[in-house]
């Protein structure tokens, strides 16, 4: 497949960056954040060959309280998704960002994309998208057409304030029913 076409379906995979959001100055459009990763992007495999899926929940915390708890601290907020495999792709079903009271904030894929061997994509919030809050969290959805190796998921954290600075890692965790 072409670039430019590669490019083209990525633009509308992640269509819907932004969209029925507020508006932020910072925020990039949709072809920005494509560039920073099209390269990690390959044609997707047929859909009825995905036969291996999981979902992985990602914390998130644009917003944490310091002190006595009165004060805030926002951070940006950078989604890792890793395609750890070495000769399969990594296909991309879903990356939905969701607020600290459980309700969608964005949906960041219109379309599946497809992630090439070793090879990632990040999604990035500024510290001034607070739409989150403290507690929120990505739920991403991922499929191969067999076994593969399992994603690396994880959302880094950074924010300064002053002369300090502050950052962190938060694992993902894939998504299991329990009890049965």
């Amino acid at each position: 497949m072409r670039l430019s076409s590669l490019l083209t379906a990525a633009a509308l995979a992640l269509g819907a960056l932004g969209a029925g959001a507020p508006a932020l100055a910072q925020r990039p459009a949709a072809s920005d954040a494509l560039a920073a990763f099209a390269s990690s992007l390959i044609a997707l495999p047929d859909p009825q060959s995905l036969t291996v899926k999981g979902t992985v929940y990602a914390p998130a915390y644009s917003a944490m309280r310091t002190g006595s708890g009165r004060g805030k601290l926002d951070f940006a907020v950078t989604l890792s998704v890793r395609n750890v495999s070495e000769d399969r792709p990594l296909v991309l079903e879903r990356i939905d960002y969701i607020d600290t009271a459980g309700k969608l904030v964005e949906k960041y894929l219109a379309l599946p994309v497809a992630i090439r061997p070793l090879a990632a994509v990040e999604i990035f919030l500024p510290k001034e998208d607070t739409r989150g809050g403290s507690s929120a969290g990505f739920i991403v959805g991922w499929a191969a057409a067999a076994p593969i190796a399992e994603p690396v998921i994880e959302t880094v954290m950074m924010s300064s304030q002053g002369n300090f600075s502050w950052s962190f890692v938060s694992p993902g965790r894939p998504v299991r029913l329990l009890g049965r």
